[in-house]
């Protein structure tokens, strides 16, 4: 095992290897920022997920209040290559509704808790969408013509009488202003019982996992009347109930393997063609704790709230609380990176559990090439790891540090004993500000970072 400790790199520029990887540092700096400034935020406005498509073209949002924003990449000028790309709004639409279940007297939150695109078939683009118990199917597609010249219908769709017709019109296509639609193309409900926490494509690109606490369902993308249970931790009396589902997803090339992580803090592999119902794991992957950091808060702590496979699927890493660990997929026992988010909080626990901060469910994501990994902490911070040069950073989305190709200069917390000049005391960081949700571009060093109702984009200078 690798556990890392870091040094504070010396510049102010913010350098790591990029997504093309190599030796070539990159100093990230400000692009955009979306969503208002004010500081009282509505609750539907709180974003809950952050997700780019394959491509990296598109970027999606959703939020508290069941809407999903798409931001479109505009084409970038090559004529002037200073003049980075920038992120527009593309399309706006209600995903989710509040509902109420009659028979259990709850109320439905419309909040999306998460989205994923599937591959790109033909012109139309199609995301899944979730709240806690309904899964949608969305077709997104443009229309830039409108047919005209209809035999029995008027310019303004009043209907004519087909006795008045005279001659003969062949209808034709006209150009029209560009309009983009949102249609629901499937619903898939009724299948969880519980809270939603996960869903992922498959890579057969036609059936797809959702997760909830205590299980996780199969789905074929167009079937909705019906899902396959794959996995259920259910025990028959809840009171011996021990732990929970917390993520799940998809080998990103073996359609056949998924796994799943948990409330303990472990990770099991599961393959599909061992049973129908995978009961019995394949692999568990799991750290033994070590017996000096243990407290009350431990099991808490090492619950896992985000596993998510490398590109090339030799990997996978897990955030839980306080680090990111990477596993690889041969060896169980221990991972083979570990990297601490912000072990100076670990004296913090008591008032973090009496704040409910230590119940926050931090996401993380790798860059292009599997060698840079990015996950959120609090005060708006957020942290990358360079796998291979063996450096972090910590950088902070901040509406001072805003102006256009700005570059970001790297924070520094300092936990105890003298604190040093730009160095921010560990009892001054804000836990209502926090980063959650991060995403990275598939190909291109643009990482995506959602501050409450902000979205932050950053990408590398360009020189």
């Amino acid at each position: 095992m690798i556990t890392v400790s870091f040094r504070p790199a010396p510049c102010i520029c913010t350098m790591l290897s990029g997504a093309g990887g190599g030796s070539n540092d990159v100093q990230w700096c400000f692009s955009q920022v979306k969503g208002a400034i004010d500081d009282d935020v509505a609750e539907a406005d709180i974003i809950s997920t952050v997700e780019f498509n394959h491509s990296g073209e598109l970027l999606a949002t959703g939020d508290k209040g069941g809407r999903v924003v798409i931001f479109q990449q505009e084409i970038e000028n090559k004529s002037q290559p200073q003049c980075r790309s920038e992120y527009n709004v593309y399309s706006t639409f209600q995903s989710h509704e509040p509902e109420f279940d009659y028979l259990k007297s709850l109320e439905i939150e419309e909040k999306i808790n998460k989205i994923r695109w599937l591959p790109q078939k033909n012109a139309a683009q199609f995301l899944l969408s979730t709240n806690d118990k309904t899964i949608k199917l969305w077709k997104i597609s443009e229309r830039d013509k409108r047919p005209e010249g209809y035999n029995l219908k008027e310019e303004d769709g009043r209907y004519i009488d087909p006795n008045t017709v005279t001659a003969l019109r062949v209808p034709v296509f006209r150009p029209m202003d560009l309009m983009v639609e949102a249609s629901p193309r499937r619903v898939f409900a009724n299948a969880h019982t519980y809270h939603i926490n996960s869903i992922s494509i498959n890579s057969d690109h036609e059936t797809y996992l959702s997760a909830d606490d205590l299980r996780i369902n199969l789905w074929h993308q167009e079937i909705t009347d019906r899902s396959f249970n794959i996995v259920d931790i259910k025990p028959a009396n809840m009171e011996e109930l021990t732990e929970v589902i917390t993520a799940a997803e998809f080998h990103p090339h073996q359609c056949n393997t998924f796994v799943y992580s948990s409330s303990k803090g472990t990770i099991r592999l599961c393959d599909m063609r061992e049973s129908a119902l995978c009961d019995k794991y394949s692999k568990l992957f799991e750290e033994p704790e070590d017996p000096s950091n243990r407290s009350f808060f431990s099991e808490i702590i090492s619950s896992i709230s985000d596993v998510k496979f490398s590109h090339n699927g030799r990997y996978m890493m897990t955030r839980d609380y306080l680090s990111v660990k990477i596993w690889d997929l041969n060896m169980e026992n221990r991972p083979v990176e570990t990297y601490q988010v912000h072990e100076y909080l670990r004296s913090k626990l008591c008032s973090l559990y009496e704040n409910d901060c230590i119940f926050d469910k931090f996401e993380c994501c790798w860059n292009g090439n599997d060698s840079v990994v990015m996950t959120g902490s609090y005060n708006n911070f957020f942290r990358m790891f360079d796998r291979g040069q063996r450096r972090d950073m910590t950088l902070e989305a901040s509406r001072e540090s805003s102006k256009p190709r700005q570059v970001l200069k790297p924070r520094k917390v300092c936990a105890g004993g003298k604190r040093k000049k730009d160095e921010i005391s560990v009892d001054s960081l804000d836990f209502n500000k926090k980063i959650l949700h991060t995403a990275w571009h598939p190909q291109d060093n643009i990482i995506a970072v959602a501050t409450t109702n902000n979205l932050y984009i950053f990408q590398d200078k360009v020189n």
